[in-house]
């Protein structure tokens, strides 16, 4: 055993130490040269002074063994004499031992993340600091427009009692006159008919002129109506002694006052009620006169007849008065178009002012207000051209990546946004665009968002369809093109056939005297990479491009997927401002809160510049391609705006399924005789979906058609399984699969679900379906023609005809028409055959043979059968 991992005293004296153990290592050697090196633990027992020193030593066990347990007892500390061990004691208690220090690297390291702490700290309180002063300001905003909403509110509940209490006061009045006018009318009567004195008709007389001069009072309200009793009119000739004047014959009507010789005419209860009518209407008059007040109404493209009254401060039975006289027969629920409200409002007297719902969107993208703020940035260029051209092979040797390899079978289904940096550090943003002739949307969303557009041309392959189309949608874009001339290091291949065929497209290149830029080059070879980074630096130096980074950020959604750990995931291409994290945007009928941005690469970023793609996480849903986004300044802006949207969509949905018009019913009646296929179609990104349910649609003629029941992006959930399992629909996932409840659920119930990877294996399925749904074409193929010479009567067969081949020949088992006088009276199965006494399959022209027909017997001599065959072939779409 060695002692040399022991520790040895540096005086004469052994420290103070706690440890009772020592340790050694030793070396064992073994057959075959093999060595192991074993640690050896030495124990020390405390034993009592005067006890006897144990000799014994504990080797330590080998790898795996569990070590010996200490010993409990411990020694008994006794004083020595003369008291001098326990000074040494005390010093050594005082002194102690420091068993471990610190060292530099450890003390700076400890520093170092204390500073970081305290820095992440003050951050952490600044930013909060700055978020609480942001919502205080929102709050503080928010109270003040909530105070002036409600003070406005308070200031016409105000104008609309003190209108109440003067109209009321004005009615009171009116009554209590009434009320006196009907007493002294009951009074007057009672008199009458009591039979009055001619002292009391003078007393009569004074208070009839009292009341006279009253009903001429101007302040009396019915002074202006004619006073309520009739005066005598006064006779020039009239006497007025009492003396008796000689009987005259009565003449005119007999009425109630010229019997009782009443000389007091008095007015009739027709006449006091149509005064009571004029003097009300009147006072309701000037009472509106009075409190009415001019007001400006807010009219909304539809608004119902209470709400209109609402806002013009009347009830709204007089609205309906009105609207009665205008002969419009409405109730309070009624809706009323804008043009009509208007007209209603202006004959109350107030004004209007129209608004529409569509207003939510004004000032949604601002103007740039200052021109002097606009600075470069950089071109988006897009490459577009035929599938199979090297589009992405080019992408990826100016990105140094490999992004090709990824595509299923070979070619892009998707649209992608790529940023290059060339040698002078200038950076381009790149679309890569599909070339299937199904993502016709795809290239056309690419070219409407770019500044130039790089057609390429494969020069052993020359201009295809899907060329044709990317120079069309150019084009009609408006934007400067670069031809690139790809695959010219293949052997044999001509670029200057390329050249030639763009010309039947009016297409003229530089190197044949005109002005679009073209390029050779080689995606595998990397040939001419560095002249076109140059080409495409040109062009954007002479389109002078220009943004405005400081203002809220806007631009267009390049595409759009639902991730499964995400979320709802958006590809932007920041056209003006700057994106940041936490902004709200409205991208579509969508909204949301920016919680990530992902650049091209995959890194996390803190904003976006404008002319950059950009990955963005956090809206509510999943919007279009082709969208535009905008940052709003809060969020109820922002699902405002998102609502409105999408009641627009579902309107728009609604409109195109319902008709009334005569056009709209017959193409009903049409399409009820069509054959669906009903499909439920889920896909990875929302272009791919597009792009499907687009190729499906083209796929339609006038007997099948494909009926898409939902189209989503994600998996496919039970839901859809579910919706198919109802129409008895497949569930198409492209590029998708579907969930553990989803599949269960589709094997219990017996529903399709198919997976595809490339769009055309999907367009040929489906199209093999359809094709399978088309009723087969009946072709008939003429064999000959008979005459007959003869009929027979055979028992237990029928009526049998002796026939003689014209032309041709007959078969057994054909189709057969019998003509009479060149008229076709039957069409039918021939079921027998004979030649003299035999069956036989057929006969040649020339020959007699005996016929008879599969339940008909009107056969005649002369009448004429034809023979022909019906052959089914099978119908395929084009």
């Amino acid at each position: 055993m060695s002692d040399d991992t022991q520790e040895k005293p540096t005086s004469g004296r052994k420290p103070l130490s706690l440890r009772r153990n020592e340790t050694g290592a030793v070396k064992q050697s073994f057959s075959h040269g093999r060595t192991k090196t074993v640690v050896v633990e030495k124990k020390r027992r405390a034993v009592a002074p005067g006890a006897a020193k144990p000799t014994t030593t504990t080797a330590a066990p080998k790898a795996g063994a569990k070590p010996a347990a200490k010993p409990a007892a411990k020694p008994a500390a006794k004083a020595a004499p003369g008291g001098r061990a326990a000074p040494a004691r005390d010093a050594a208690a005082k002194k102690g031992k420091v068993l471990r220090q610190l060292s530099d690297a450890e003390k700076k390291a400890r520093q170092a993340a204390l500073a970081n702490a305290k820095k992440a700290q003050a951050e952490k309180a600044k930013r909060e600091e700055a978020e609480r002063k942001e919502r205080e300001q929102r709050e503080a905003e928010e109270r003040a427009r909530l105070d002036a909403a409600r003070k406005a509110a308070e200031e016409e509940e105000r104008k609309r009692a003190e209108e109440a209490e003067a109209r009321r006061k004005a009615e009171e009045e009116a009554r209590k006159a009434l009320e006196a006018e009907e007493a002294e009318r009951k009074r007057r009567q009672e008199l009458k008919a009591k039979g009055i004195t001619d002292a009391a008709k003078d007393t009569a007389s004074k208070r009839d002129e009292a009341r006279s001069n009253f009903a001429k009072d101007e302040n009396n309200p019915l002074s202006a109506l004619g006073g309520r009793i009739k005066q005598k009119r006064n006779q020039p000739n009239a006497d007025n002694r009492n003396a008796k004047e000689a009987p005259k014959r009565r003449s005119g009507r007999l009425t109630i006052a010229k019997a009782l010789d009443d000389d007091e005419r008095q007015r009739s209860l027709a006449s006091v009620k149509r005064a009571r009518e004029r003097e009300k209407a009147m006072r309701a008059k000037r009472g509106n006169q009075a409190s009415q007040q001019t007001r400006e109404v807010i009219v909304p493209d539809v608004i119902t007849v209470a709400d209109l009254a609402q806002r013009m401060a009347m009830r709204s039975t007089d609205l309906i008065k009105e609207l009665m006289k205008q002969g419009q027969m409405v109730t309070g629920n009624a809706t009323l178009d804008a043009d009509t409200a208007q007209i209603i409002v202006e004959d109350m007297g107030h004004t209007v002012k129209r608004v529409s719902e569509a207003d939510v969107e004004d000032g949604l993208i601002a103007e740039n207000a200052d021109d002097a703020k606009l600075e470069g940035r950089p071109p988006v260029v897009t490459i577009m051209g035929h599938v199979d051209h090297g589009k992405t092979s080019l992408l990826d040797a100016l990105r140094n990546a490999d992004v090709v390899s990824g595509e299923a079978g070979g070619i892009t289904q998707h649209i992608g946004a790529y940023q290059v940096t060339d040698a002078k550090k200038n950076k381009i943003t790149f679309l890569d665009t599909p070339g299937h002739a199904a993502f016709t949307a795809m290239r056309a969303r690419g070219a409407n968002v770019t500044d130039i557009v790089i057609v390429v041309v494969a020069a052993d392959d020359s201009v295809m369809p899907q060329t044709e189309e990317a120079i069309s949608h150019a084009k009609a874009a408006g934007v400067p093109m670069i031809i690139a001339v790809n695959k010219v290091d293949k052997p044999g291949v001509d670029p200057m056939k390329v050249k030639t065929d763009l010309l039947q497209y009016e297409v003229q290149v530089e190197s044949m005297g005109g002005e679009v830029q073209d390029l050779d080059v080689s995606a595998l070879k990397k040939i001419g990479l560095t002249e076109l980074l140059e080409a495409i630096t040109l062009q954007a130096e002479l389109l002078e491009l220009k943004a405005n980074a400081n203002r809220p950020a806007y631009g267009s959604v390049v595409e759009a997927q639902l991730d499964k750990g995400r979320g709802a995931v958006a590809t932007l291409l920041v056209q003006e401002g700057t994106l940041k994290r936490g902004d709200i945007v409205v991208v579509g009928s969508e909204w949301g809160k920016v919680r990530a941005l992902n650049n091209d690469l995959g890194k996390q970023v803190k904003e976006a510049v404008p002319a950059q793609p950009i990955e963005i996480l956090g809206l509510n849903g999943v919007p279009e391609p082709g969208d535009q986004f905008a940052v709003v300044e809060s969020e109820a802006r922002a699902r405002e705006v998102a609502e409105y949207r999408q009641r627009q969509k579902r309107e728009k949905a609604n409109a195109q399924k319902s008709g009334t018009s005569l056009e709209q019913m017959m193409a009903q009646l049409q399409d009820a005789e069509i054959k669906d296929l009903p499909v439920v179609i889920k896909g990875d990104v929302q272009g791919s979906v597009e792009a499907i349910v687009g190729s499906l649609d083209k796929m339609a003629t006038d007997e099948v058609r494909v009926r898409v029941l939902h189209t989503g992006v994600g998996a496919i959930s039970e839901s859809d399984v579910i919706l198919a399992e109802a129409s008895g629909a497949p569930v198409i996932g492209f590029n998708v699969r579907a969930n553990k409840q989803a599949r269960e659920h589709a094997e219990k119930s017996g529903t399709e679900i198919r997976y595809y990877s490339v769009i055309y294996d999907l367009i040929d399925d489906i199209k093999g379906t359809l094709s399978g749904m088309l009723d087969p074409e009946l072709r008939e193929t003429f064999l000959g023609n008979a005459e007959i010479l003869e009929t027979f009567m055979v028992s237990k067969v029928g009526r049998v005809a002796g026939c003689r081949v014209t032309e041709g020949m007959v078969k057994r088992g054909s189709k057969v028409r019998l003509l009479r006088d060149n008229v076709v009276i039957h069409e039918g199965e021939l079921s027998q055959l004979k030649r003299f006494k035999d069956d036989v399959q057929e006969v040649p022209a020339g020959q007699e043979c005996g016929m008879s027909f599969a339940n008909y017997d009107d056969l005649k001599v002369g009448d004429f059968i034809e023979c022909f065959d019906v052959e089914r072939i099978e119908r395929t779409l084009d």
